[in-house]
């Protein structure tokens, strides 16, 4: 007698209340987020980008680190699905009067907000709030730590030039040290299936990075040949304490993406990038604006992900019918 395997169901929730990291979410809800994302860009090609699956909810967004991109897809995000959403920069807050950020989210957490996204500079600084606060918390980047909403939209991006994840090869060049961005993709493309290499000189390279199952090598052309996907990093001079490198023009001829080293990667291979981009850096701008480059693909998806985590976290399922 033989005994029918039986799939288990799709999953329809996410099972926390926060997105702290993407090492909290299984393969299946980073699947779902995705998917959810799919349903979410079609949204903003109607003439009036506006459903009303958070009508009610109020959304507070708490960034104490500049931010261009990130910020500004969460406010259209927020504002698309019909959230009252409320902006607190650090310099415009308390915070310059000496008051801590523990204050500041119970000061916050006494008006009832629904969710706050955190952007900090402190790692951690989320997983912190998220003990103390009965919102919901959104890391929107916290130190060196992670970047979960970069690493979703970087993933929606890849599946959506190349299918599927599993498989592909992923070069991750740059500034690996100081980069919550290469920490949570790390995560998700690994969980998702994908041959991840690591890349930059060795003094930006964080030890035992192997042990988190991806390839290393200080040879930028090793990385990047026979990739799929090559992903740029900005090496982050305002975390660096002391010398890494000679100088910006030698990092460049050793470590920058030109148009002669993508030769090395498949004739099909997409260029990505987290951006702020460095150009002449760690990319040169006939490959920044080149046909492989994905790069304004990626900020126009971090929209859709980012309504994908909001409307999720918010119950997802219970406003099927709103969207």
């Amino acid at each position: 007698m033989t005994t029918r395997q039986v799939e288990a169901p799709p999953i329809s929730a996410l099972r926390h209340k926060d997105l702290l990291g993407i090492s909290d979410l299984t393969a299946d809800e980073i699947l779902l987020i995705l998917d959810t994302a799919e349903a979410m860009r079609e949204i903003g090609d109607r003439p009036i980008k506006k459903v009303p699956a958070l009508r009610g909810k109020t959304v507070v967004n708490l960034f104490f680190e500049a931010s261009t991109r990130t910020r500004t897809s969460f406010e259209i995000a927020e504002k698309r699905l019909s959230a009252d959403t409320l902006n607190i920069a650090a310099t415009a807050s308390s915070v310059v009067k000496g008051e801590t950020l523990v204050d500041t989210a119970l000061n916050l957490e006494a008006m009832a907000p629904d969710m706050i996204v955190l952007r900090h500079a402190a790692s951690g600084a989320c997983h912190l709030l998220s003990r103390i606060c009965r919102a919901g918390i959104i890391n929107a980047g916290d130190g060196m730590h992670e970047h979960p909403t970069q690493a979703l939209l970087d993933a929606f991006t890849i599946r959506e030039h190349k299918k599927s994840i599993a498989g592909l090869k992923v070069a991750i060049i740059g500034d690996l040290l100081h980069s919550r961005v290469l920490r949570s993709n790390v995560q998700l493309l690994t969980k998702l299936g994908a041959d991840v290499w690591v890349s930059g000189p060795p003094t930006l390279m964080p030890a035992g990075i192997e042990r988190q199952g991806v390839r290393k090598t200080t040879s930028v052309d090793e990385a990047v040949e026979g990739a799929d996907v090559v992903m740029l990093l900005r090496l982050q001079i305002e975390r660096m304490q002391g010398m890494f490198f000679p100088s910006l023009r030698e990092y460049f001829t050793v470590f920058g993406m030109t148009r002669e080293r993508l030769k090395l990667a498949k004739h099909d291979v997409i260029i990505m990038h987290p951006g702020p981009m460095n150009r002449g850096v760690e990319i040169d701008s006939e490959v920044a604006d080149g046909p492989y480059s994905v790069i304004l693909e990626q900020v126009s998806n971090g929209v859709s992900v980012r309504m994908a985590v909001l409307y999720l976290l918010a119950g997802g399922a219970e406003h099927e019918t709103a969207v």
